[in-house]
């Protein structure tokens, strides 16, 4: 008796459902290539399965790299931002020496149409005074939302992260280091 016949068993080296390469059944059940399930009937060869744990894998991979990346820009970030307080530190300490006086700081409502009083004095750093340093040693970004409150009692700018660069990211002519706008601060008052 022959073992061709359709019920006999597959022989040494062919797959269950497939030929000796290993190409599938007649159905279009995956193969050893890794063409998957082409019926979509649910089942999956192991072909299929280490495909998704190398996408998984792959995936992982780029999560992991992505994280990494944002705490590396997190830490360069902490380090800019010390540095930038050690210099707004020194020029408080200047201005306070040379006696360049601080004027009472006004903030800007998003739109630009409105200005606030602030209870903070300081130095504009930008001509358009959007930023500035307090006499405090803080940072304070002077754009806030508009509000009645805000017009009838004054706002309230809240201290923020020192940039080395002031407007960085902004148009052309725009963006300055921190330190020359420090010093043109220190120069232009005294």
């Amino acid at each position: 008796m022959s073992t061709e016949s359709s019920g006999a068993a597959p022989q040494d080296g062919a797959a269950p459902d497939g030929d000796a390469l290993g190409h599938g059944d007649a159905l279009g059940h995956g193969d050893a290539l890794g063409h998957g399930d082409a019926t979509g009937d649910g089942v999956t060869t192991a072909d299929e399965a280490g495909g998704a744990t190398a996408d998984t894998t792959w995936r992982a991979r780029r999560r992991d790299a992505a994280a990494e990346h944002a705490d590396a820009l997190e830490r360069r970030q902490a380090g800019q931002s010390l540095q930038a307080r050690a210099l707004i530190q020194a020029f408080v300490r200047e201005a306070t020496a040379r006696g360049v006086p601080s004027t009472p700081l006004l903030a800007r409502s998003y739109d630009g149409r409105a200005r606030y009083r602030t209870a903070v004095r300081g130095w504009y750093l930008r001509r358009n005074e959007s930023v500035a340093v307090g006499t405090d040693g803080e940072f304070y970004i002077l754009t806030v939302p508009a509000s009645l409150r805000a017009r009838l009692r004054g706002a309230t700018p809240q201290p923020s992260d020192p940039p080395l660069i002031l407007g960085k990211g902004g148009r052309d002519g725009e963006s300055i280091d921190l330190a020359d706008a420090l010093d043109r601060a220190l120069t232009a008052r005294s």
